[in-house]
């Protein structure tokens, strides 16, 4: 296990809203060892002092329920250092030390070509390890540029391209309930399933995130990886073991086998909106181009729908369909699984059949499943819903991630193919989008989004 983490971007929002709690979580169920070291990096000029008070206060908002022992083992294991990401001789400084480290970008993305040849030239240790957030790359053509800079700096194995959602316990539990349950699997194909959606919608707004948001938008934000991560949990093939090659190679093969959408796709199964000025509860929202940092000019949309086909003998005929959006007039976060219904019905027309549908709950985490069933006449259908709590994780998202990191367990990290693969899926949307082939269409905020969006 490594005993140190050096973090770039040491004071920035990842690293106190996340990364810290994720470490003191870790301490918190004895994953720790009181050898352990975090440094964490920056170009602000603080001292040690300075930031262990600025990491308590973090701590206190975001890990409120750790106890004092591991609060102050945290930042008695945490210090700090004034360095540049581009200045070599401050980063070999920096990363100096006995033995591997592990280095987490905590950097906006388009940092990430810079950061690899700053650490190549200050000379990582070997045996090192390298975290990067998503997006990876800004566009396919940068995917390719990034993964090539990587494979000069260490080895594949030793590279962490992470994305919470995949540590998330319900995001987990996809696996746990089609591989493990053999009346799941079995139905688990496009004869018995219609579609698959893939639904992440939040009231939340831009929150501050002018900055980064409004040069990517929904699709590149939360479709390029995210969802699309989702997607292939949902349709991969069983793997022979959740070993990191294993998993992985099954993961690429959805990737791969989505079909490419066209010109003329992108009309009929695309969707791009943003939000105006309304109302969330008892919140007034102002427009998206209204919020602080926007620029109007970039046409940035809040809201994507996506319908995606698979192109191989499990998931031919089944609809794939991810969407995501801003400033809506409810959450909903989830996998939903739509059955087909029965091939004949006995009962008349007497009561109301529900469709089958089995949903993963990603936010609140819960597991339900809606089925038909006979109600107080004996030829009367009624929907029952049973719902199942998921029993919440001893590790957070970002806890299970370091922890990965730290052991050299990738896993449930995003192998370089995996990434180019993904922005593959998204270009000819981006390509087409930015043509206008499709217009850009507005929404009230508190709405449930554009004209026709289900709910």
């Amino acid at each position: 296990m490594i005993r140190r983490l050096v973090i770039f971007g040491g004071t920035g929002d990842l690293t106190g809203r996340y990364l810290l709690p994720g470490l003191a979580a870790l301490h918190e169920t004895g994953r720790l060892g009181a050898d352990f070291e975090v440094v964490c990096a920056d170009r602000k000029g603080r001292d040690d002092e300075q930031f262990r008070t600025w990491a308590a206060t973090q701590l206190d908002q975001h890990s409120p329920d750790i106890s004092g022992d591991t609060r102050q083992a945290i930042l008695t294991a945490a210090r700090y250092r004034q360095a540049d990401i581009q200045d070599p001789a401050q980063v070999a400084e920096t990363i100096a030390g006995a033995g591997p480290v592990a280095v987490y970008l905590a950097l906006p993305p388009a940092l990430f070509p810079t950061a690899v040849r700053t650490l190549h030239a200050a000379h990582l240790p070997a045996g090192s390890r390298l975290v990067l957030e998503k997006p990876f790359g800004e566009d396919l053509a940068g995917a390719e540029t990034l993964n090539r800079l990587l494979a000069d700096l260490v080895p594949e194995q030793a590279v962490f391209r992470v994305d919470h959602f995949l540590a998330m316990t319900t995001v987990q539990n996809l696996l746990g309930s089609r591989l493990a349950n053999r009346v799941l699997e079995s139905l688990w194909n496009s004869a018995h399933i219609a579609e698959v959606e893939i639904i992440w919608d939040e009231t939340l707004t831009l929150e501050d995130r002018a900055g980064y948001y409004d040069s990517v938008g929904a699709l590149e934000d939360m479709v390029q990886n995210h969802l699309l991560q989702l997607l292939c949990l949902v349709a991969m093939e069983p793997p022979i073991t959740l070993s990191e090659r294993d998993l992985r190679d099954r993961k690429v093969d959805v990737l791969r086998s989505i079909r490419t959408l066209t010109d003329d796709d992108i009309p009929r199964r695309t969707r791009r909106a943003r939000y105006s000025a309304g109302v969330i509860g008892d919140r007034h929202v102002p427009s998206y181009t209204d919020e602080p940092g926007v620029d109007p000019q970039r046409r940035t949309e809040t809201f994507t729908e996506v319908h995606l086909t698979i192109d191989n003998w499990r998931w031919a005929g089944t609809n794939f369909l991810l969407r995501t959006g801003k400033a809506l007039a409810a959450d909903r976060k989830e996998v939903a699984i739509h059955f087909r219904p029965v091939p004949h019905m006995p009962f008349g027309h007497h009561g109301t059949t529900a469709p089958n549908v089995l949903r993963f709950g990603l936010d609140p985490e819960n597991l339900t499943l809606t089925l038909s069933a006979i109600g107080a006449a004996v030829d009367a259908l009624v929907p029952v819903t049973m719902t199942a709590p998921i029993h919440p994780p001893d590790l957070p998202a970002y806890g299970r991630l370091l922890l990965d990191v730290l052991l050299g367990n990738p896993a449930l990290s995003i192998r370089g193919d995996e990434a180019e693969e993904a922005w593959r899926v998204v270009t000819p949307i981006i390509s087409a989008w930015s043509r206008d082939l499709i217009p850009l269409d507005d929404y009230p905020a508190g709405s449930p989004g554009p004209a026709g969006t289900r709910r």
